[in-house]
């Protein structure tokens, strides 16, 4: 059996936009991911399948696997022949214990590879835009850690010693230890007015900061509630940071806002979401599986260029026609030179991917829009469709079609199914309940229902944020209608970007 290999991975600070090229291609290849509490759990989902994952939760105060056994870990799968990744916050050799794992691994005589991180503070400084060095006020900048060691609770660092320091000071895991790293900075001659600024949960849509002087900043932090896990910097640079706020400033910062729609159709409007400064949580209250009659396929894709219109009813339905294309043909033009419709501009786009022009997009991104659209201004009467479905087919838009109005050829290709989720378990389920979130998107009836119909597993707890309920458009409010939900607001056209729109209207107003 040939030896595998241990890959120390720097996850950066928590925005997974901030991870490297290499580590995010040996996490892709990685067949055990070994992770810390602070790595970004949306880090694994780039993981293949069936790899293994060993969460062991290193955080202040709650270490749930001891150092020594997470190094037997690495070389017990290393042994094994397996890629290992050791997923840790941060940088690895940036108060990340890096360096005893590397000695573990050299003493088994265990190949590895390091791959650097950001480290928190300077993703931290530059989040809320204070320059950690600067001409005239800091030409030095200094990492000190609150405690080097989990089983020790005393310092070893004498912090006197850096209270003369004219340069900036960056402190990780130390706001338990900040009364007594003041005392003694001040003790070592630093002025009572030396700026400070602590930030939580630093590069997060949760991020949250606070700034005062060394004299004031325990009153500031108690009052702010502020928590780990944080990074104080103290320096006169502190006071010279940006005044535009290009991260916490963002329109949706600091809102809390629920996904309503299949883990493989979240992307995108979580990545909207996000950069607009939201903090998303994605409840997958439908899962799609690509689900088809092979015989069918198989029929459908012998006589594929007699078609002189296909019809794209969901995103889902381009990437299952497409991924079952290619493994029947090799070339594009093979699909003959039929005319494409697509039900809306997210399934359009879709489509672009495979750089095919989109000849028919409804203004209003629904089936009875596009029946409308091919019926009224295309004519379509004894012209062969094709029209791509899932299990929930779109009946309507067939009907009419071939109905005495339309009078059109229509085959029908399911090619997937959508079925309900069982979140009675899920972590996002829990978070929700928990905490509660500003508003909850709904891109689809069959959302709503979902939401509904999982009533037990999402009743808010105590104390939880009460949410508004917003529509994609007028037949998923129609639904939550239908089933007594109040309807906050609705995208004045059914599209993700109008939803953004109308999202940032409305929580903007709370």
């Amino acid at each position: 059996m040939s030896q595998g290999t241990v890959y120390l991975i720097g996850a950066g600070p928590g925005d997974p936009g901030l991870v490297t090229v290499r580590a995010r291609e040996l996490i892709e290849l990685a067949d055990v991911i070994v992770y810390d509490y602070l790595a970004n759990p949306i880090l694994l989902e780039w993981t293949k399948p069936g790899s293994e994952k060993i969460y062991v939760g290193k955080r202040s105060g709650m270490h749930s696997i001891p150092q020594d056994d997470i190094q037997e870990i690495l070389v017990d799968r290393a042994n094994k022949g397996l890629q290992v990744v050791r997923l840790k916050g941060g940088d690895p050799f940036v108060f990340g214990r890096g360096g005893e794992e590397i000695r573990e691994l050299q003493i088994d005589k265990i190949p590895f590879e390091i791959v650097p991180g950001v480290t928190a503070a300077l993703a931290a400084a530059a989040y809320v835009g204070i320059p950690l060095s600067h001409r005239e006020f800091s030409s030095s900048i200094t990492f000190l850690t609150g405690h080097e060691n989990p089983e020790k609770h005393t310092l070893s660092i004498d912090f006197k010693q850096y209270g003369s320091s004219q340069g900036t000071l960056c402190l990780y895991m130390s706001l338990g230890q900040l009364p007594r790293i003041i005392e003694e900075l001040k003790a070592g001659g630093m002025s009572g007015e030396m700026p400070v600024g602590i930030i939580q949960w630093a590069t997060l849509s949760r991020q949250k900061s606070v700034y005062a002087t060394v004299d004031t900043i325990l009153d500031q932090v108690e009052k702010s509630g502020i928590g780990t896990p944080a990074m104080i910097l103290i320096g006169e640079v502190v006071a010279h940071r940006s005044k535009t706020e290009w991260f916490e400033g963002r329109p949706l910062f600091g809102k809390r806002i629920v996904v309503t729609r299949a883990r493989e159709q979240a992307g995108q409007l979580s990545q909207i979401l996000t950069d607009q400064g939201a903090e998303v949580i994605e409840l997958p209250f439908i899962t799609v599986e690509q689900n088809y009659d092979e015989k069918l396929v198989s029929e459908v894709f012998a006589g594929i260029a007699v078609y002189e219109w296909i019809i794209f009813t969901s995103a889902n339905g381009v990437k299952n026609f497409f991924d079952l294309f290619y493994k029947a043909y090799d070339d594009i033009r093979c699909l003959g030179p039929m005319r494409i419709a697509a039900v809306g501009a997210a399934t359009a786009r879709e489509i672009e991917k495979h750089k095919l022009k989109v000849d028919l997009i409804p203004k209003q991104a629904n089936a009875d829009a596009l029946a409308d659209e091919l019926i009224k201004n295309e004519g379509v009467e004894s012209v062969q469709m094709l029209v791509i479905t899932g299990n929930q087919n779109r009946e309507s838009l067939v009907e009419r079609l071939e109905s005495d109005e339309g009078r059109a050829i229509v085959d029908t290709l399911p090619l997937y199914k959508t079925s309900k989720a069982d979140l009675s378990n899920h972590p996002a389920a829990e978070r929700f309940r928990q905490e509660g979130a500003d508003a909850v998107l709904f891109t689809s009836s069959s959302t709503v229902k979902s939401f509904v119909d999982q009533h037990a597993a999402l009743t808010l707890e105590e104390g939880a944020r009460k949410p508004a309920f917003g529509s994609i458009g007028p037949l998923t409010t129609k639904t939550l209608k239908e089933l007594k939900l109040p309807v906050a607001f609705e995208a004045t056209q059914a599209s993700l970007e109008h939803f953004l729109v109308e999202t940032i209207s409305s929580l903007s107003a709370q």
